[in-house]
């Protein structure tokens, strides 16, 4: 292979060059862009477990008879949502020895229906620093953490609402506590949002007497792979008891998420096959106007083996080329569909929101911004593809110069 006849080749033909690099650049645009926002999908839904340290949450829904027309228990006061009645202290104990799960927290999630509003009370176990609400201490902006009874702290937008600042008094059920921090809540967080977090022991002393209630517990797994296991073990033991994931979100998001979920990596594969099929044709049409430099090559004495290697070159430097070119354009592609935000549906037994209050002022929010970034897996395959598109193609070139005879062709000039 001469590589300077390779430049000059690339040089003089520069519009039928640049033709045939737009397209491989466009398949690799499509094949990064198109796994990139699957793979910022995926991470979108695993933000609300990723904000606490955790892989599953369980929690034990309210038993009612619709048959009978049971009555609601009443709504006034302080009270436990619907999806977070109590959980016993040995269906606990054993959640946290199932195999396979590596650690374990627990909370009390409480709602108050007050004269002033509806509030989200979060009882947090402080004994777990790593995993549960009590990670929301990592987004305090003023302040610190409770540390002793009566003490609490508010999500900064509910203190604004409310006129409250550190060290004022808050009133809650019948008992008063010191505003000793303030935090903003995180994006992707609705898994552990409350408008008011206090000492899990200050919790339930508001609701009663019961100094281990809890209803609701975190599990950090030893291996994610092990999710589907264990969901399949608590729903065996523990009967009634409801267990989200991320793949609980994924599945309320529909749309692209659902595409994401499966189906991109074929979605952009098709794409870049029919990117590399329209290249291929075009490098092989041109081989018809080359035939006459190609019959002069062999009559001075080139072989065919000599061209395959030529055109191979001339393949291998517009693909590398489209490749590069791709990967530039994808990920600039991808780096602005970061700034675009989507809706996230939450799972009813995590949602700390009742439907009554939906339009309370300050309620959690359900967007997030996608998490879109370009890995260097990503960019290896990208440029891998880019390099096979060459070598595909140079190939079905061979295979075309194989059948040119050289008397043929000078015949026709």
């Amino acid at each position: 292979m001469t590589y300077r006849y390779v430049v000059k080749e690339l040089r003089n033909h520069h519009h039928r060059i640049l033709v045939n690099i737009l397209g491989i650049a466009i398949g690799i645009t499509l094949f990064i862009s198109i796994n990139a926002v699957s793979a910022s999908y995926q991470k979108a839904v695993s933000l609300p477990f990723k904000n606490i340290g955790a892989d599953l949450v369980v929690q034990k829904p309210e038993k009612r008879d619709i048959d009978a027309a049971q009555v609601p228990t009443s709504m006034r006061s302080i009270r436990l949502p619907f999806s977070n009645q109590y959980l016993a202290a040995d269906e606990v104990r054993k959640l946290a020895s199932l195999e396979g799960v590596s650690g374990s927290a627990s909370s009390l999630l409480l709602w108050e229906f007050a004269q002033g509003g509806f509030r989200i009370i979060m009882g947090v176990d402080l004994s777990q620093p790593g995993l549960g609400p009590v990670k929301v201490k990592e987004w305090l902006t003023g302040g610190r953490f409770p540390q002793h009874e009566g003490e609490a702290i508010l999500e900064k937008h509910y203190a604004k609402l409310h006129h409250t600042r550190l060290g004022d008094t808050l009133s809650i059920g019948t008992r008063s506590f010191a505003i000793v921090g303030l935090l903003e809540i995180k994006e992707g967080a609705q898994v552990a949002a409350a408008n008011i977090y206090l000492p899990i022991s200050d919790a339930r002393k508001l609701l009663g007497p019961d100094e281990s209630a809890v209803n609701i517990v975190y599990l950090r797994l030893r291996d994610p792979s092990l999710q589907e296991k264990v969901k399949a073990q608590i729903g065996k033991e523990f009967p009634g008891m409801s267990v989200t994931s991320s793949d609980t979100f994924l599945e309320l998001m529909g749309g692209v998420s659902k595409i994401s979920g499966r189906f991109a990596l074929l979605t952009s594969l098709i794409a870049l096959i029919g990117a590399i099929a329209l290249i291929i044709k075009t490098m092989l049409s041109n081989l018809v106007e080359r035939s006459r430099e190609i019959g002069i090559l062999k009559a001075i004495g080139w072989t065919g083996r000599d061209i395959n290697r030529q055109l191979m070159g001339e393949a291998l430097v517009q693909s590398l080329a489209g490749g590069l070119l791709g990967i530039l354009i994808g990920y600039a592609v991808s780096y602005c569909m970061g700034f675009l935000s989507i809706p996230t549906s939450t799972p009813w037994q995590v949602n700390l929101m009742p439907a009554l209050a939906k339009n309370t002022p300050g309620a959690i929010a359900t967007t997030v911004r996608l998490p879109v970034s370009v890995s260097i897996e990503l960019i290896t395959a990208a440029l891998v593809i880019s390099v096979m598109t060459g070598i595909l193609a140079s190939l079905f070139m061979a295979r075309r110069t194989a059948r040119m005879k050289p008397m043929e062709i000078l015949r026709k000039l």
